[in-house]
């Protein structure tokens, strides 16, 4: 039976734990402990012209991805109008995004995983690091997970977000100026 956790062992560089008894190391140890990664709890503060932004290029990137996948497939319709994306996607069901401006949020309904409510969050931008460094992504406050997952695991759909504010602006250079 083993005894204690320790973190360092001459072995294997002081990477990693393991477990000892006061005759040696376990044949058969426990895993360690899990380190949780922490799951945000609020969103980021955007003014209504940045919400904008982000929803309208996420929607119109899960717009344009759906829209392959319908040319490559009879029974999936895709339809778009005035924010709200819906997406009949047999044998799972119909899906659909809309734009919430008054929370500043995209709501999902999913035949799979059910209603969910995502939030833009910026990571990588704190006190240490550039202002306007960090990026952003659609996330469900609740566990963490983003809209970009949820729909490459239920869909098939990637949606390449990059959510920093340089890159959304350089994107929407008008060259005719």
């Amino acid at each position: 039976m083993c005894s204690h956790l320790t973190e360092h062992d001459e072995l294997d560089g002081g990477y990693g734990y393991h477990y000892v008894t006061s005759n040696g190391l376990c044949e058969d140890p426990a895993p360690p402990p899990e380190i949780k990664e922490e799951i945000p709890t609020t969103p980021t503060e955007i003014d209504e012209d940045t919400y904008h932004m982000h929803a309208d290029q996420f929607m119109e990137s899960v717009h344009e991805k759906a829209e392959a996948v319908q040319e490559g497939r009879e029974d999936v319709e895709v339809e778009y109008s005035a924010g709200v994306l819906s997406i009949n996607f047999p044998p799972n069901g119909t899906y659909i995004l809309n734009k919430q401006p008054p929370n500043k949020q995209i709501w999902l309904s999913s035949p799979i995983s059910g209603p969910k409510r995502f939030d833009w969050l910026v990571v990588g931008e704190s006190q240490s690091e550039k202002e306007g460094a960090g990026t952003g992504n659609w996330v469900y406050l609740r566990d963490g997970t983003t809209l970009s997952d949820v729909l490459r695991k239920e869909l098939a759909i990637t949606v390449d977000i990059d959510g920093s504010e340089e890159n959304l602006q350089k994107k929407s250079i008008d060259f005719a100026e």
